[in-house]
């Protein structure tokens, strides 16, 4: 496949460019249709919410805010009406707006100014959900009443809609990520050509990702957040796979092959597994599904798609723009250099390798001093709370938040999350007397019934975030409700929220569980090993307890919030933790499978587990540390993108995939195959029969298979292990194994050092021969129908691996 795009790299390249440009127009002209849609069966919250639906049918549309405060005076006085009452009629004339109800308006508009008289507001209901109204009606909107402004009299506007204007533009966050990227892979690769690559790729991916997962949005419910999400972790895979791609190529033309077998080569290695790494990433994605949150599924899809499409321009688009550059894709200085001095010989040197060898001679210090470093991160996790952001959590500067503020100010901190009890049936008059005398309760009154069911407005004395707040639902619900003897029950805003969190929560150790033990699944076929898989899935908690312990320190306690101008500290969103922990355990599987798979070739071919770790560190751990730096930047840039939700997804995943990468793959985990030594590669007699094999990154210099050989029967590889000197080798360990690195025969030499080991048919295949005393060597062998002879010779100070 990675032949014909090569060749036929126009055809493919236009494929790519119509299908982007043919799937942006429809979902241009479609338009969207996200929805939140948070069905939690079985909970409190939705009880009362049918019943709302069952006695109001009819209601509908966006519902924001309008505020007010004089310095002096009262918002009663005829100058401040005069300003602002004509600012709301004009508002209740524009084309969306569907009603204003304000507070000069009779008895009830009497309760919406506050007590001291200095802070009132009127309340907007547009005729569509926030997401569906045009952006420059509700910019109208706020315009209009800011106009009423002057000296000692503030107006800001609240709401869902409200918010919505004051977003960056557009496409800010992944214009900044690209920008970011495109930075470190220029000095990565030092080429222009070579830096356009990735980024191409991920444009093209994202680019399709998102128009799908728009025009999906008219089938089925995708939440608002979800193309957020999905350009965030497609950016990030997008430029990564391409990144591992693109390196192998270079690595390929600089040892002087020809750019068409050099792009081929790397697809049918890298590409490989890219193709791996992002299966494992869906399958991680889909693991949401197990917790049975419908708002979930629509950023499953997203997401899932993204990822997808990402991937196939990695392994069809990228080697068509391979073709278009041919040697160009190494910078200027590196193809002179190639002319000048030929192909130069593949080794792994400077930091890298410096680095690996450190690694080597002290396992133990560094495994424990990578151990206390992710400790310490995570010990504020132990005082994660779950729940949901609101505009309290905005920007101090944003209209929004001074809205929220002035509410707070002049109604209560319980004034902006409302608790709604709706009974549909008993004496509601009780109830209501009983919540009043609840400690916690600003104020409660009852609305008149509609079809047997009552309302019951509660206003908590404490903000919607806090503990205190729902320590009263669970109040309301326990002890308040059963002693009125009515059949009623707790909803609204702040009690959804609360009821998704203890949901969330609950199903969390079913999610980890699923997501953990797929993953060790895959690794126990890709890497035939009991030990790699079961360190793989300890890394991942252990990462996702220091990335969560940071998320806290920095949303829930407030630490460089200021600094990243990211509003007032709060709750960690409810459903993050499911998203973090999908995206964190596909980006580790990643890292986990390029690091891996590279000492795990060194290990088929040496049997010599010191130098499959520190060859395979040494040769990935550099580009495996550039992808990380650029997820970091890409991730980081969604700080930007003015949803709460998605900065706190971006700072959660830069920290877990730099902390990752930097600390985990780089340290901890070679460190540990050290300590480990051969345990690292054992798998159980019975347990390797039953295994399906995988392919996940084939050795690029295995002997190619010749179709000639025919199928024939079992023959013999034998003959005598010796010395430069001529000397038997006695006990040293021979291993037969296929191309693959399926192990088929194995024996110990005798005191002579002879050895025989059973081939099971005429092919190619690979001969290990190592001893303690005198190191190691393999080589590919070609075995027809009669016996091989084949005499091996060991050194002292060698260690010979086929790369």
């Amino acid at each position: 496949m990675a032949r014909w795009c090569y060749r036929h790299r126009l055809v493919v390249l236009l494929l790519w460019v119509g299908a982007l440009f043919g799937v942006g127009f429809s979902a241009s002209t479609a338009g969207t249709d996200y929805a939140n849609v948070f069905s939690l069966p079985d909970t409190d919250s939705k009880t009362a919410y049918d019943l709302m639906q069952k006695a109001f049918p009819n209601t509908s549309g966006d519902t924001d805010t309008v505020v007010w405060k004089v310095t002096d005076g009262s918002v009663r006085d005829q100058a401040v009406r005069d300003r602002v009452q004509p600012a709301l009629d004009r508002i209740a004339k524009i084309e969306g707006v569907g009603a204003v109800a304000g507070p000069y308006e009779g008895a009830r508009g009497a309760a919406q100014i506050s007590r001291d008289g200095r802070i009132a507001y009127a309340q907007l209901t547009f005729v569509q959900r926030a997401n569906e109204i045009p952006k420059d009606t509700v910019q109208k909107v706020l315009d209009t009443a800011q106009a009423a402004e002057r000296g000692g009299l503030q107006v800001e506007l609240g709401g869902q809609a409200i918010q919505r204007v004051q977003e960056p533009p557009q496409g800010l966050s992944e214009s900044v990520g690209i920008v970011a990227a495109a930075v470190v892979l220029f000095l990565a690769f030092g080429s222009f050509f070579a830096m356009t690559l990735p980024i191409a790729i991920a444009v093209f991916g994202v680019g399709m990702g998102l128009f799908s997962t728009q025009l999906l949005s008219h089938i089925t419910n995708i939440p608002d957040i979800a193309p957020l999400l999905a350009s965030l972790i497609g950016l990030g895979v997008g430029i990564d796979y391409a990144l591992f791609i693109v390196t192998r190529h270079r690595r390929g033309i600089l040892r002087g092959m020809d750019p068409e077998e050099s792009a081929v080569t790397a697809l049918n290695t890298s590409g490989r597994a890219v193709l791996f790494a992002g299966g494992t990433v869906c399958i991680a994605l889909a693991g949401m599904l197990v917790t049975r949150l419908r708002f979930l599924d629509g950023v499953v899809i997203g997401t899932s798609l993204t990822v997808v499409l990402s991937v196939l321009a990695a392994v069809t688009l990228l080697p068509a723009l391979l073709g278009f550059l041919g040697p160009r894709v190494l910078s200027r200085r590196q193809r002179r250099r190639l002319a000048a001095e030929g192909p130069e010989p593949e080794k792994a040197s400077g930091l890298a390798a410096r680095w690996s060898v450190n690694v080597e001679k002290r396992p133990r210090r560094i495994a424990a001093l990578a151990l206390v470093v992710m400790a310490v991160l995570a010990v504020p996790v132990f005082s994660l709370r779950l729940g949901a952001t609101d505009q309290g959590n905005d920007d101090a500067s944003t209209t929004t938040r001074k809205a929220y503020d002035l509410l707070a100010e002049g109604f209560g901190p319980g004034f902006n999350g409302p608790l709604q009890v709706v009974s549909a049936g008993g004496d509601t008059t009780r109830l209501v007397e009983g919540i009043k005398a609840t400690s916690g309760v600003a104020q409660a009154a009852a609305l008149p019934p509609a079809r047997g069911v009552t309302v019951i407005q509660v206003v908590p004395t404490t903000s919607p975030q806090s503990k205190e707040t729902d320590d009263l639902i669970d109040t309301l619900r326990d002890r308040v409700i059963p002693q009125a003897g009515v059949d009623a029950h707790v909803g609204g805003v702040t009690a959804v929220s609360k009821d998704f969190a203890s949901v969330t929560g609950d199903r969390l150790p079913l999610f980890v569980a699923t997501i953990i033990g797929l993953g060790f699944l895959l690794l126990l076929v890709a890497f035939r090993s009991l030990v790699v898989p079961l360190t793989a899935a300890l890394m991942n908690l252990i990462a996702a307890a220091a990335s969560f312990g940071v998320l806290v320190a920095v949303f829930q306690w407030g630490w460089g919030l200021d600094l990243l101008g990211l509003g007032k500290e709060g709750p960690i969103n409810a459903f993050l933790p499911v998203i973090m922990l999908s995206l964190l355990f596909g980006l580790s599987m990643d890292y986990q499978v390029f690091l891996v798979s590279r000492m795990h070739e060194e290990w088929v071919h040496t049997r010599d587990n010191a130098r499959a770790v520190r060859v395979g560190l040494a040769e990935t751990s550099r580009v495996i540390n550039s992808a990380a730096l650029i997820m970091v930047c890409v991730f980081l840039a969604f700080v930007l993108s003015g949803d709460s939700g998605a900065a706190m997804a971006g700072v959660g995943l830069a920290a877990a995939v730099a902390l990752d990468a930097f600390i985990l793959r780089t340290a901890l985990v070679p460190a540990a195959m050290h300590l480990f030594g051969d345990s690292n590669w054992w798998l159980p007699g019975w347990l390797e029969k039953r295994l399906p094999h995988l392919a996940v990154e084939p050795s690029e210099e295995a002997v190619a298979p010749n179709p000639a050989e025919p199928a024939g029967p079992a023959t013999a590889v034998h003959g005598f292990v010796r010395t430069a000197d001529g000397d038997p080798v006695e006990d040293a360990s021979v291993t037969l194994m296929s191309k693959g690195g399926r192990q088929l025969d194995r024996v110990t030499s005798l005191a002579d050092g002879s050895y025989i080991v059973s081939v099971p048919a005429p092919g190619s295949y690979l001969l290990a021969v190592t001893s303690t005393s005198y190191g190691s060597r393999a080589r590919h062998l070609v075995v027809t129908e009669g016996p091989l002879v084949y005499d091996v010779e060991l050194t002292g100070d060698e260690v010979d691996a086929v790369n």
